[in-house]
């Protein structure tokens, strides 16, 4: 059985705690939020064992990576910077980029902004919507009221308390609640989560009878132990959100150079969040490589640890595409 190891890389201004196994051609994966490398804990070694260099990183404000204090130093000039330095630490001159939640965003700036390291880019979860006259936040607001969870995300101290205070129940309810059908009758009737006036963001989600088959307790424990310093770091991530709008005019009407795969549960709240399934039904426009969407039946936001097969079977199908890799089987 392949074994993953981990260590430490300094990547700029930060270091970063990775997980890897296997050699040839580079497969980055990026989590979301609020995850860290173990979202990825069956790719990893599957990727390996056909033929790739799969490397999967706790992000900054993540994990045992560095978190800065400063809200600043968590724009999307940041996040792509930290992929561009880590490449250099992982001696890469390119890969295969694979994001999930934020860190498709990541994925997909980093294609617009370095094409020249991305043989390929893979989207979970969010497609690459263009930059748009007006901030995600803002549409986001525009779309579903104040009590979006994004705007409530936005001040520091009231979320950064709401999911600190017991990790391990954060976790419990938000890996639980990925289906309609776990979520409380009031939460599963709105198209995006919503936080009610006076309430808290885990208010939105019931305690859970069981865990789905794809989460165990060791599951939950294991993310809990890692963000027992905290979620302001990753939280910083959506209080830069208009900051990314301003700091990216730069890439207005700019598509995506390389092949794209894009990967989505049919579940998945986010494909109701502005612009999504604009974004997927003009896929084809705004990749100038080759394109593909799938949709995955019965699978909700938690992509790759829901389906994990088929996750895996797909970024290696797409990966052997687009960089030299014979197969070891």
């Amino acid at each position: 059985m392949t074994s993953i190891t981990h260590r430490f890389v300094q990547a700029g201004d930060v270091r970063l705690h990775i997980a890897e196994a296997g050699t040839g051609p580079l497969v980055l994966l990026l989590h979301g939020f609020p995850e860290m490398w173990y979202s990825w804990r069956h790719q990893i070694a599957t990727l390996a064992e056909a033929g790739f260099r799969a490397v999967a990183v706790d992000q900054r404000g993540y994990g045992q990576s560095d978190h800065p204090v400063s809200v600043e130093k968590y724009s999307i000039m940041h996040l792509v910077g930290d992929v561009i330095q880590l490449l250099d630490a992982l001696d890469e001159k390119e890969g295969v980029v694979v994001g999930h939640d934020w860190g498709a965003e990541v994925a997909w700036h980093t294609a617009l902004m370095r094409p020249d390291l991305v043989r390929g880019v893979v989207g979970l979860s969010l497609p690459y919507r263009p930059r748009g006259s007006q901030s995600q936040l803002t549409e986001m607001v525009e779309a579903f009221g104040d009590g979006v969870y994004t705007n409530y995300f936005q001040r520091p101290g009231p979320a950064d308390a709401d999911l600190g205070a017991d990790p391990h129940k954060t976790f419990r309810l938000m890996l639980r609640g990925s289906r309609k059908s776990s979520q409380s009758k009031t939460h599963a009737r709105s198209p995006a989560p919503i936080v009610p006036a006076g309430r808290t963001y885990l208010d939105i989600y019931p305690e859970p009878e069981k865990l789905p088959t794809w989460l165990t307790e060791t599951d939950i424990e294991t993310y809990a132990a890692e963000f027992s310093a905290g979620f302001s770091g990753a939280l910083n991530w959506y209080r830069n959100m208009d900051r990314n709008w301003e700091l990216t005019a730069f890439l207005q009407n700019s598509v995506i150079r390389c092949p794209a795969l894009y990967l989505v549960g049919e579940q998945d709240r986010c494909l109701n969040f502005p612009g999504v399934r604009d974004a997927i039904e003009r896929m084809d426009e705004l990749v100038a490589g080759r394109s593909e969407a799938l949709v995955l039946p019965d699978v909700g936001h938690w992509t790759q640890q829901e389906a994990p097969a088929q996750v895996s079977a797909a970024i290696i199908e797409f990966a052997r595409s687009v960089a030299a890799v014979v197969s070891p089987h």
